[in-house]
């Protein structure tokens, strides 16, 4: 058989149990179907909890202090970036190309960078630019894509914000995606988009990558593809009638949904009440968008019947992507592979969206595998990672890697082999802009449990995952738990030592 083609799809901020298979009242259907023909990884984290870095992870393999995207306004150096999957598989007879948000690269920047993601300098690469980008040969992108920022006006943007504006109704679009007819019950960043779904983002990304896999080359040369839908991040602006699919009094909301500062680590704290640093403009976005206040229960409501419907109308995406495979006659060799760059607390521990608290919540994605070869109907309970990814591509292509790589193949498991992992792991040298402290955070869980160690201060956070599931009793300190704690503690500080120096944010995210 000739190599597969592989068709990554990405959701943003969506956690591992957002899933109608996980046991939730989310309906997924089409994802529930691409588990059930394919493996999915049950205990599966990203590489780091916030977009930026655990995109670079993803695309070159590498762990973040490696690559050097550490946090959100750090951009990935092209050089490196052209080395990852992408690229290689480019220099070998692949056609790649990618559709969505990216976010490789920094956004909103303190001044004009060069990249295509750069807002600032987004007006230079114009209607007519279509990549190459970071080893991808083909590209249809959008900047931001969460529409706490509306979509920028050309001549700034890129394709989804040209295309958004070219049929002169832009600003009517833009009227209507703030409506939302209904009280939310002042659920924060909650409401009903009036957004027609023709013109939504979601639709648009599944739109362009049905153009792209119905052309008649694609059947010429083996393809990789990755397709980035930007929900179902905050705001939670779901547009009608998906908004409405999850009635709010049917929703799971979560076990324990209290906060209780005094008995974690004290950077849990420190990362909800100090004041974000940097830029007047960066501090207020931070405190204004980047935190969420206690949620009574009947907001809470509002906002995961919200994120359901998000996650629902990419689903329904997904299923039309799956279909085309099929019309193509493309779907018999693609390894489609589907997951997240991070999740989201949703409420647990009284917490909402990300930051540095690594709850299962945040640090768990789902990762939904099928294909040529793929054992179907199999859920796989080693810990795996995200940065698994492309040693794997690279496996199935049978080509050799660029750069060093962190992650392992997961081939072995994806066929049935019975292969044990002892852990993955997670870092984050977050900078001070986000919660006003740097810290050094790294992450490593196994089958059963979890360690974060703060470098700076060497203060722990260790959970039995089997007896406390929930993560309510930190036993770091624990006497009766010290041969663990010195376990994966090693663990931590096996990391390969190829950890390159502290970087500087060029601008917040």
């Amino acid at each position: 058989m000739n190599p597969p083609n592989i068709l990554l799809i990405m959701s943003d901020q969506q956690r591992a149990d957002c899933f109608g298979f996980e046991g939730r009242k989310v309906s997924t259907p089409h994802l529930d179907r691409l588990a059930k023909e394919g493996t999915r990884f049950s205990a599966c984290i990203t590489s780091n909890p916030v977009c930026q870095p655990t995109r670079a992870s993803i695309l070159t393999g590498q762990l973040c202090m490696t690559h050097g995207v550490h946090d959100n306004g750090i951009d990935l150096d092209p050089e490196v970036g052209e080395k990852g999957f992408a690229g290689t598989l480019a220099k070998a007879g692949y056609d790649t190309a990618f559709f969505g948000k990216a976010h490789f690269s920094t956004y909103h920047t303190f001044e004009p960078t060069g990249s295509p993601e750069c807002v600032k300098s987004s007006a230079d690469f114009g209607p007519n630019w279509f990549g190459p980008y970071m080893g991808f040969q083909y590209a249809e992108m959008m900047l931001v894509g969460h529409n706490w920022f509306l979509p920028e006006k050309p001549p700034l943007g890129l394709h989804y914000e040209h295309w958004y504006y070219a049929d002169g109704q832009g600003d009517e679009k833009n009227r209507l995606y703030q409506l939302g007819r209904s009280d939310t019950h002042g659920a924060a960043q909650t409401w009903h988009s009036q957004l027609p779904v023709a013109w939504h983002n979601s639709t648009w990304t599944a739109d362009r990558t049905i153009e792209w896999l119905k052309k008649p080359e694609r059947k010429e040369k083996p393809f990789c593809a990755w397709v980035s839908f930007p929900d179902p991040h905050h705001p939670f602006d779901c547009p009608e009638p998906w908004s409405r699919l999850h009635a709010p009094e049917d929703v799971d909301l979560p076990k324990h949904r209290t906060r209780d500062l005094d008995q974690r680590p004290w950077w849990h704290r420190a990362a909800i009440e100090n004041e974000p640093q940097g830029p007047a403009d960066n501090v207020a976005v931070r405190k204004a968008y980047s935190r969420i206040p206690p949620q009574t229960d009947q907001q809470l409501r509002e906002i995961i019947a919200n994120t359901y419907g998000q996650i629902s109308l990419i689903d329904h995406q997904v299923g039309r992507m799956l279909i085309a495979l099929e019309e193509a006659g493309l779907a018999e060799n693609t390894i489609v592979i589907f997951t997240s760059d991070h999740g989201d607390w949703l409420g647990d521990h009284g917490l909402m969206l990300k930051g540095p608290m690594l709850y299962e919540g945040l640090l768990r994605v789902g990762m939904i595998v099928r294909g040529p070869g793929v054992k179907a109907d199999q859920v796989v309970a080693e810990p795996v990672s995200t940065i698994d990814l492309a040693p794997t591509f690279f496996d199935l292509a049978g080509v050799e890697a660029q750069l060093t790589q962190h992650g392992e193949s997961l081939r072995p498991l994806l066929e049935g082999q019975a292969v044990q992992r002892e852990c993955a792991r997670s870092e984050w040298e977050l900078l001070p802009g986000r919660v006003g402290v740097g810290l050094s955070l790294r992450c490593v869980r196994t089958r059963d449990a979890k360690l974060t160690l703060e470098l700076k201060t060497g203060v722990g956070e260790m959970y039995d995952l089997q007896a406390d599931p929930d993560e309510m009793r930190n036993v770091f300190d624990d006497p009766a738990y010290v041969d663990l704690q010195e376990h994966l503690t090693a663990l931590v500080h096996a990391r390969p030592d190829d950890a390159g120096p502290v970087g500087k944010a060029i601008g917040s995210a």
